[in-house]
Protein backbone atom coordinates (compact mmCIF):
# COMPACT_ATOMS: atom_id res chain seq x y z
CA UNK A 1 0.00 0.00 0.00
CA UNK A 2 0.96 3.68 -0.46
CA UNK A 3 1.25 6.10 -3.57
CA UNK A 4 2.24 5.87 -6.88
CA UNK A 5 2.96 9.16 -8.32
CA UNK A 6 2.65 9.26 -12.55
CA UNK A 7 2.77 11.59 -15.42
CA UNK A 8 -1.22 13.40 -15.92
CA UNK A 9 -0.83 14.25 -19.25
CA UNK A 10 0.65 10.73 -20.96
CA UNK A 11 -1.84 7.89 -20.91
CA UNK A 12 -5.00 6.61 -22.24
CA UNK A 13 -7.26 9.27 -22.47
CA UNK A 14 -10.67 8.16 -20.62
CA UNK A 15 -12.09 11.33 -19.83
CA UNK A 16 -12.40 13.29 -23.29
CA UNK A 17 -9.71 15.07 -24.57
CA UNK A 18 -8.12 15.06 -28.89
CA UNK A 19 -8.66 11.35 -28.76
CA UNK A 20 -11.40 10.70 -26.37
CA UNK A 21 -12.47 7.38 -25.60
CA UNK A 22 -14.72 5.31 -27.56
CA UNK A 23 -16.99 4.98 -24.57
CA UNK A 24 -16.29 8.57 -23.12
CA UNK A 25 -18.29 9.26 -27.01
CA UNK A 26 -21.32 6.77 -26.43
CA UNK A 27 -22.09 7.53 -23.00
CA UNK A 28 -21.16 10.12 -20.57
CA UNK A 29 -19.42 8.19 -17.57
CA UNK A 30 -18.67 10.14 -14.68
CA UNK A 31 -15.14 10.26 -14.35
CA UNK A 32 -14.64 7.10 -11.48
CA UNK A 33 -17.05 5.44 -13.07
CA UNK A 34 -14.43 5.26 -16.49
CA UNK A 35 -11.51 4.39 -14.25
CA UNK A 36 -13.55 1.31 -12.71
CA UNK A 37 -14.67 0.20 -16.43
CA UNK A 38 -10.98 0.46 -17.49
CA UNK A 39 -10.42 -2.11 -14.79
CA UNK A 40 -13.36 -4.77 -15.70
CA UNK A 41 -12.60 -4.32 -19.56
CA UNK A 42 -9.05 -5.18 -19.28
CA UNK A 43 -10.07 -8.25 -17.03
CA UNK A 44 -8.13 -7.35 -13.99
CA UNK A 45 -9.49 -9.65 -10.82
CA UNK A 46 -10.29 -7.53 -7.81
CA UNK A 47 -13.51 -7.93 -5.40
CA UNK A 48 -14.99 -4.77 -3.75
CA UNK A 49 -13.62 -2.45 -6.03
CA UNK A 50 -14.01 0.70 -4.88
CA UNK A 51 -12.44 4.17 -6.64
CA UNK A 52 -12.67 7.59 -5.13
CA UNK A 53 -10.93 10.86 -7.15
CA UNK A 54 -9.79 13.71 -5.69
CA UNK A 55 -6.64 15.54 -6.42
CA UNK A 56 -5.76 11.68 -6.68
CA UNK A 57 -7.11 8.55 -7.59
CA UNK A 58 -8.09 6.29 -4.33
CA UNK A 59 -8.70 2.78 -4.72
CA UNK A 60 -9.65 -0.05 -2.56
CA UNK A 61 -10.66 -3.83 -2.76
CA UNK A 62 -8.99 -7.28 -2.41
CA UNK A 63 -7.00 -9.26 -5.04
CA UNK A 64 -5.28 -12.63 -4.67
CA UNK A 65 -1.54 -11.22 -5.46
CA UNK A 66 0.93 -8.22 -6.04
CA UNK A 67 1.28 -8.95 -9.62
CA UNK A 68 -2.57 -8.11 -10.25
CA UNK A 69 -2.60 -5.02 -7.70
CA UNK A 70 0.15 -3.78 -9.35
CA UNK A 71 -1.49 -4.09 -12.85
CA UNK A 72 -4.62 -2.44 -11.07
CA UNK A 73 -2.16 0.51 -10.22
CA UNK A 74 -1.06 1.08 -13.68
CA UNK A 75 -4.10 0.69 -15.38
CA UNK A 76 -5.41 3.54 -12.99
CA UNK A 77 -2.13 5.66 -13.15
CA UNK A 78 -1.56 5.24 -16.87
CA UNK A 79 -4.64 7.01 -18.04
CA UNK A 80 -4.64 10.92 -19.03
CA UNK A 81 -5.32 13.33 -16.33
CA UNK A 82 -4.19 11.02 -13.56
CA UNK A 83 -0.84 12.25 -11.51
CA UNK A 84 -1.22 10.07 -8.41
CA UNK A 85 -2.64 6.74 -7.59
CA UNK A 86 -3.39 6.07 -3.75
CA UNK A 87 -2.90 2.61 -2.85
CA UNK A 88 -5.30 0.93 -0.28
CA UNK A 89 -5.79 -2.58 -2.00
CA UNK A 90 -5.15 -6.12 0.11
CA UNK A 91 -3.50 -8.63 -1.13
CA UNK A 92 -4.79 -12.45 0.04
CA UNK A 93 -1.37 -14.04 -1.44
CA UNK A 94 1.59 -11.46 -1.41
CA UNK A 95 4.67 -11.96 -2.56
CA UNK A 96 7.23 -10.14 -3.83
CA UNK A 97 6.74 -6.44 -5.44
CA UNK A 98 7.86 -5.72 -8.93
CA UNK A 99 10.10 -2.93 -9.89
CA UNK A 100 8.38 -0.06 -11.72
CA UNK A 101 10.07 1.74 -14.96
CA UNK A 102 9.00 5.33 -16.64
CA UNK A 103 9.15 4.46 -20.30
CA UNK A 104 11.22 7.35 -21.75
CA UNK A 105 11.63 8.76 -25.27
CA UNK A 106 13.39 5.99 -27.52
CA UNK A 107 12.91 3.15 -24.86
CA UNK A 108 11.70 -0.42 -26.62
CA UNK A 109 10.75 -3.15 -24.76
CA UNK A 110 14.37 -4.49 -26.09
CA UNK A 111 15.72 -1.89 -24.70
CA UNK A 112 14.42 -1.83 -21.59
CA UNK A 113 14.68 -5.63 -21.23
CA UNK A 114 18.12 -5.32 -22.01
CA UNK A 115 19.16 -2.41 -19.38
CA UNK A 116 16.97 -4.12 -16.70
CA UNK A 117 18.21 -7.66 -16.98
CA UNK A 118 21.22 -7.65 -19.51
CA UNK A 119 19.25 -9.60 -22.40
CA UNK A 120 17.48 -7.58 -24.65
CA UNK A 121 15.62 -11.10 -25.69
CA UNK A 122 13.89 -10.65 -22.35
CA UNK A 123 11.60 -8.25 -23.40
CA UNK A 124 8.41 -10.38 -23.89
CA UNK A 125 8.94 -10.93 -20.29
CA UNK A 126 8.10 -7.29 -19.24
CA UNK A 127 5.28 -7.30 -21.98
CA UNK A 128 3.65 -10.10 -20.62
CA UNK A 129 4.01 -8.53 -16.91
CA UNK A 130 2.02 -5.51 -18.34
CA UNK A 131 -1.08 -7.55 -20.32
CA UNK A 132 -3.55 -6.66 -20.73
CA UNK A 133 -2.57 -2.75 -20.39
CA UNK A 134 -0.15 -3.75 -23.25
CA UNK A 135 -1.69 -4.84 -26.51
CA UNK A 136 1.56 -5.33 -28.56
CA UNK A 137 5.34 -5.16 -27.59
CA UNK A 138 6.16 -2.20 -29.64
CA UNK A 139 3.11 0.17 -28.42
CA UNK A 140 4.60 1.80 -25.47
CA UNK A 141 4.82 5.82 -24.81
CA UNK A 142 7.16 7.97 -23.06
CA UNK A 143 5.63 9.05 -19.48
CA UNK A 144 4.15 5.08 -19.87
CA UNK A 145 4.84 3.12 -16.28
CA UNK A 146 6.06 -0.59 -16.51
CA UNK A 147 6.11 -3.61 -14.25
CA UNK A 148 9.52 -4.90 -14.16
CA UNK A 149 9.05 -8.24 -12.42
Amino acid sequence: MGLFSFISNAGKKLFGGKEEAPEAKEVKLSKVEALAKEVTDLGLQIEGLDISLAEQVVVRGTTDTNAERERILLALGNIDGVGCVEDQIEVRNPEPEATFYTVQSGDTLGKISKAQYGDAMRYNEIFEANKPMLAHPDKIYPGQVLRIP
